[in-house]
């Protein structure tokens, strides 16, 4: 990973700094709209997150009516509207909601393209070593250097836990995508492991989104 690449990531980000949120239909019914393309919506809200956003759409079905609100603040970027009034299946995808990242999302989604991504092996949940946490508790997880065969998580699945072991390239643990006892679908990245002689060029990224976006 080299200044060039680099410099394409950012400009990837630069030409579309934007975050977007599928809506997908919950089940199957007649569907009809309540906004336009280009329209704002708001997400949810309040103290206790109790204030719906806006309403997107319902599906009607059987007699009732099932309104889908907005989860996400933003601008309407693509919707459906050939569906309107038609009968649609479940997990049909029929609105995109476009919102402006902040910098620690640009960091973020960077991040997740250029450090290498350990999986879950299975849907469970996941937990540190005892060995691995007590390291992460006294000096943070970006301390914590990792190699092939370090057994780093404990997978609980079905009130058996299993130890899993580390196969890939050693570095740092630079992220950490899950929550002690939260499921995690398999294959979804665990925690993302920064080479050292990346750490550098990531550093870098980092300080320069930092810098040069609003």
């Amino acid at each position: 990973m080299d200044d060039s690449y680099v410099n394409e990531i950012l400009a990837q980000y630069r030409a579309d700094p934007y975050g977007y949120v599928d809506s997908h239909t919950i089940h199957t019914g007649s569907i009809n709209f309540y906004v336009k393309k280009d329209e704002k919506v708001e997400g949810v809200s309040g103290e206790w997150r109790h204030i719906s956003g806006t309403k997107l759409y319902s599906l009607h079905r059987e007699g009732n009516d099932k309104p889908v609100f907005s989860r996400s603040s933003g601008i309407v970027s693509s919707i459906r509207t050939d569906l309107e009034g038609k009968f649609v299946e479940a997990g049909e995808k029929v609105i995109t909601i476009r919102y402006p990242l902040k910098k620690r999302e640009i960091i973020e989604k960077i991040l997740r393209r250029v450090l290498v991504p350990f999986k879950a092996p299975e849907r469970a949940k996941y937990f540190f070593s005892l060995d691995i946490q007590s390291r992460i508790d006294k000096f943070g997880h970006r301390s914590v250097a990792v190699k092939p065969g370090d057994e780093i998580l404990t997978m609980s699945l079905m009130k058996r836990d299993t130890p899993i072991y580390y196969q890939g390239e050693p570095g740092i643990i630079h992220s950490v995508y899950f929550q002690p006892g939260i499921t995690m679908e398999q294959d979804e990245p665990l925690i993302g492991i920064c080479p050292a002689e990346k750490l550098p060029v990531i550093q870098k990224v980092i300080n320069r989104v930092k810098a040069e976006w609003e």
